[in-house]
């Protein structure tokens, strides 16, 4: 049994997972007895450790730039760090002594998910901002369903600051991560400050040609979420093609090209061959790139919806499963109708929307739900750098 699997089994499993935090807990609280907290350290990590991306790159990024950090000492925590190239920081390997070493003298912690691999803990002066890593349509934390067996909090959140995109988002989280309302801030997501100064012409042909799209040709970003209640015989999530690809390429392949998204839970069961129509663009490592080289976005559950909506483009939910999402998983509301897509119900009636779709229309549906759901966007990395430097307190640098 690889890593992998003992790890699928462990947070898919209660009772497994009960012993594996109470104790695993406990052990790394003994040691923190012993450890004296680094003034100058801060640890960055994304997607537990998966990649070199979304806010906690973001917030990096500027970072390094700002001479309040001189002389700070920033370490990236990655599952395989040989795999990154990360400008000045130092990388560590997660679930590994160093690693939990690392994070309790670390004076602050960058997250977009969890840093502490299911455990129940923090440094002594450790100050935790947690950008998540979107905003909810599916249920999360305490709202899944018992019958559910995703991951949920356990015990108190001890995440210091939260940021948000909107009132939404304080709403949700507040309740289903178990934090006081008052530690949210509603600054934007940091990923997500470039689909602002980025959002043109220009941009969007220079990725069209970084990507291989023909200029003329208009480009989908179809990027479905994963149903964690399919599983293969090892716990891992799987998924099969929800769309016909040869249909696809025959009703569309004159004037589109589709860049397919698959969620990282489930890219490894789908089987994509690039062609002139279709490009499997899951392995990407910058999400926001796909977004603002595409004229549309298609998706069913997934976050993205919240921060394409930033750009103000065509958005279409195919919600092919809806009844069974709905039941296996929980939805806050239905997409479908914030979106004006009730009548797209299968295959046909999504190619029909694509091909006769009134662009300005479907603009400002887009709109509507931006102004509902997302109301800061285009600056929350300045403005998480400047809480940083609030709460280890640095001399500003005139």
């Amino acid at each position: 049994m690889n890593a992998i699997s003992i790890i699928n089994k462990v947070k898919y499993s209660k009772w497994l997972y009960q012993i594996y935090s109470y104790v695993g807990s406990f052990l790394v609280k003994v040691v923190r007895l012993f450890v004296k907290p680094q003034e100058n350290l801060i640890v960055f990590a994304s997607f537990g450790g998966r990649k070199y991306d979304d806010s906690p790159r973001a917030v990096f990024e500027r970072v390094i730039k700002d001479k309040r950090f001189d002389g700070y000492e920033l370490v990236w925590a990655f599952i395989h760090p040989d795999s990154h190239d990360v400008p000045r920081a130092v990388k560590i390997k997660i679930d590994t002594p160093k690693y939990y070493l690392t994070l309790l003298r670390a004076r602050v912690w960058v997250t977009n998910s969890s840093m502490t691999r299911g455990l129940h803990f923090k440094g002594k002066k450790t100050f935790v901002l947690n950008t998540w890593h979107g905003s909810a349509i599916k249920k999360m934390g305490s709202d899944i369903q018992s019958s559910n067996t995703s991951f949920k909090i356990k015990g108190k959140n001890q995440t210091d600051v939260m940021l948000a995109q909107g009132d939404y988002d304080v709403e949700v989280f507040s309740h289903v991560f178990n934090i006081d309302p008052g530690k949210f801030r509603v600054f934007g997501l940091p990923r997500n400050d470039e689909l602002v100064w980025k959002n043109n012409a220009a941009v969007q042909l220079e990725l069209k040609k970084k990507l291989g799209v023909a200029e003329h040709k208009k480009v989908i970003l179809y990027a479905p979420t994963f149903r964690e209640y399919c599983k293969d015989s090892s716990n891992n999530c799987v998924m099969e093609s929800p769309v016909n690809l040869d249909l696809w390429r025959r009703e569309l392949g004159e004037d589109y090209v589709l860049l397919f998204r698959a969620h990282y839970e489930v890219v490894a069961s789908l089987n994509i061959t690039d062609d002139d129509f279709v490009k499997d663009v899951s392995a990407y490592p910058q999400l926001n790139d796909l977004i603002l080289a595409s004229d549309m976005l298609v998706s069913d559950y997934s976050s993205i919806f919240f921060d394409y909506s930033i750009t103000g483009r065509p958005m279409l939910c195919y919600a092919y499963d809806y009844e069974r999402y709905s039941q296996e998983r929980g939805l806050y509301f239905d997409i479908r109708e914030k979106l004006g897509c009730e009548n797209i119900k299968d295959e046909g009636q999504l190619l029909d929307a694509i091909r006769n779709m009134d662009v300005e229309n479907r603009e400002m549906i887009t709109k509507s739900f931006r102004s509902q759901y997302v109301q800061a966007f285009g600056n929350a990395s300045e403005k998480a750098v400047d809480m940083i430097s609030d709460a280890l307190r640095v001399p500003s640098v005139l």
